[in-house]
């Protein structure tokens, strides 16, 4: 252990230990803009300096480690001088036009400087003459980049990438994308863990919101909108209610309120998705010799676009159902359309989903099999959907709740945890025990694949059938290590869940951003909870699924199923194929 004072107060941690570490295990605030514990200790910004009695010069307590008997100052006058300089040197080539910034009210560097009181203009302005581009689900925004290096880190460190890079010398440095001229000719996955590490408002999801509020306005559109797992355990952080009290039904009321005609979940399509993934996995398993092995999920496109863009040979080995995303579509403007009797054109879908890459997914020219328009016509993120709601004045705290439309609203337990980690392996498995056996398991036998480890391994015996070996990963560059130990054979699955994001859709980047934390596993755990409450649990239970193959599809992976719910993955490019 190192005994030294901070601020007058002694502090005894273990060595090498960050002299900001050792402040904050005694509730002392240091400022920081680029750290990231683990990811980003590299001091870029210089706002955490302090004073330590005996140097000369002020150092960064984001990457220097304590030493025995040391006396720091976090707040003596040429600490917080130094603060107000770097500050002012950050705003010089920033655009301070918050108003027309999505992080407004959520920005690290707004806060800071208003923290510290410098107010009014502050050095001359150096911004870049740019053109942003729009074109692509994430939008970086030259002027607001801080160059905190955050966004490189997370790609590199987390998700293995390596889309952004820092180029550029003196003061011409910037960030820039790695190799190609632009966003759109990389492999990005689009995941948009850079989006939610980013402190300022650099980096965003392209924002759709006025496409929604048009059809919204337009009176030959039916609108319809579907909400995905993992958005129910984070649209009301913003509004900082518990999410026992803010509900899908709560959610649906406010959505009801702004206009959609139908509020669905997208809870249904999951358990639809396991319907079709389940019955294609026990007919890959009990015709082993004509595939190649393992099977792997497909509902997360980012992970999709990564297998396309880093580990090709092994496209073929996705499952060919589509995303719940995309098999809501499908089924919205073909079974839905017919029942209510209009023409499927005239149908509008929106999806609020946790993820940026669904919006990429949704403009693929695979994902027309309804009626030839685009199944999903727009995805909005949950913090898209939360700015709608502001928009319009709606105080979640004053809703009642409202159930679900029918008959595309009905969802089970084994839907619900499709947001988290490992909840779409143990969905799958509950209903492909059943489909051999005849007969349901424990619902929470198959708890080995729950949990925030990167990856997880487990065996489960099915009676009929035999030993079952499966993974589950989540975050990319997890998925890389695992792919790469494939490659070797170091390992050998039959079924492995992927997720691009860490944590999965919980942590997606899509959700709200909290500055420096994490909250994919309490997101995760509120979901887990959902569906031990749940009267349903199986999939195959769901009864408004029964209903649509009674009535429609006829049964899993029937010709009319897979025309609407399968896709084919080579159907389209990444920017390196072509």
């Amino acid at each position: 252990m190192v005994n030294l004072t901070i601020d007058k107060k002694p502090v005894s941690v273990p060595e090498g230990t960050t002299i900001l570490e050792a402040a904050r295990s005694v509730n002392i605030a240091i400022p920081t803009l680029c750290y990231l514990k683990g990811i980003n200790e590299i001091a870029a910004c210089r706002l955490c300096m302090v004073e330590i009695e005996g140097f000369p010069r002020l150092i960064p307590s984001c990457d220097n480690v304590v030493a025995e008997g040391m006396v720091i100052h976090t707040n003596s006058p040429r600490a917080r001088e130094a603060r107000r300089v770097n500050l002012r040197l950050l705003l010089s080539q920033h655009d301070i036009r918050c108003t027309k910034c999505t992080r407004s009210g959520n920005c690290k560097l707004q806060t800071l400087t208003n923290d510290y009181n410098l107010l009014g203009e502050h050095y001359i302005k150096d911004l870049k003459q740019t053109q942003d581009d729009f074109s692509n689900p994430v939008v970086r925004i030259e002027n607001r980049c801080v160059r905190c290096m955050r966004c490189v880190q997370v790609c590199d460190k987390v998700q293995s990438m390596n889309i952004w890079d820092l180029m550029g010398t003196g003061s011409r440095t910037t960030i820039g994308v790695a190799n190609v001229r632009s966003l759109g000719d990389s492999d990005c996955t689009f995941c948009g863990q850079c989006v939610t590490h980013c402190p300022v408002g650099a980096l965003q999801e392209r924002d759709d919101t006025g496409k929604v509020f048009d059809a919204l306005a337009d009176p030959k559109k039916i609108t319809v909108v579907q909400i995905a797992p993992a958005v129910r355990a984070a649209w009301a952080e913003y509004y900082h209610l518990d999410p026992k009290f803010a509900t899908a039904q709560r959610m649906v009321t406010a959505l009801k309120q702004i206009g959609f005609d139908y509020v669905f979940d997208t809870d249904f399509a999951a358990d639809l998705t396991i319907m079709e993934e389940g019955s294609e996995f026990i007919h890959r398993f009990t015709h082993r010799d004509r595939y190649t092995w393992p099977m792997f999920t497909s509902c997360c496109p980012g992970w999709v676009r990564f297998v396309k863009s880093q580990f090709p040979r092994f496209v073929g080995n996705l499952s060919t159902a589509k995303s719940p995303q995309q098999m809501f579509g499908a089924v919205a403007k073909s079974y839905f359309a017919e029942k209510i009797g209009v023409d499927p054109h005239d149908i509008f879908v929106v999806s609020v989903m946790p993820c940026i890459a669904k919006k990429s997914e949704c403009a693929q020219p695979t994902m027309t099999d309804a009626c030839g328009d685009a199944d999903v016509d727009v995805v909005l993120t949950t913090r898209e959907m939360v700015r709608m709601f502001r928009g319009e004045q709606i105080l979640p705290a004053t809703l009642t709740e409202t159930p679900f439309d029918s008959p595309l609203g009905t969802g089970t337990g084994a839907a619900v945890i499709f947001g988290s980690t490992g909840g779409v392996m143990d969905a799958a498995l509950r209903t492909a025990y059943h489909m051999i056996t005849g007969s349901n398991p424990d619902p929470d036998a198959f708890s080995a694949v729950r949990g925030m480890d990167g990856w997880k391994e487990a065996r489960f015996t099915i009676p009929g059938a035999g030993t079952v070996r499966i993974a589950v990963v989540s975050g990319l560059a997890n998925t890389r290590h695992l792919m790469r130990a494939l490659e070797k054979g170091e390992v050998s699955y039959d079924f492995v869940e992927v997720m691009a994001c860490p944590g999965g859709c919980a942590g997606g980047g899509g959700q709200p951003i909290h500055d420096n934390m994490e909250l994919a596993e309490s997101r995760g755990n509120v979901l887990w909870a959902l569906d031990k409450a749940e009267p349903v649990r199986f999939s195959h239970e769901n009864p408004d699924v029964a209903a649509l193959y009674r009535d429609y599809l006829g049964s899993p992976m029937s010709p009319r199923a897979h025309h609407l719910l399968h896709t084919d993955h080579n159907g389209w490019k990444m920017p390196s194929e072509k």
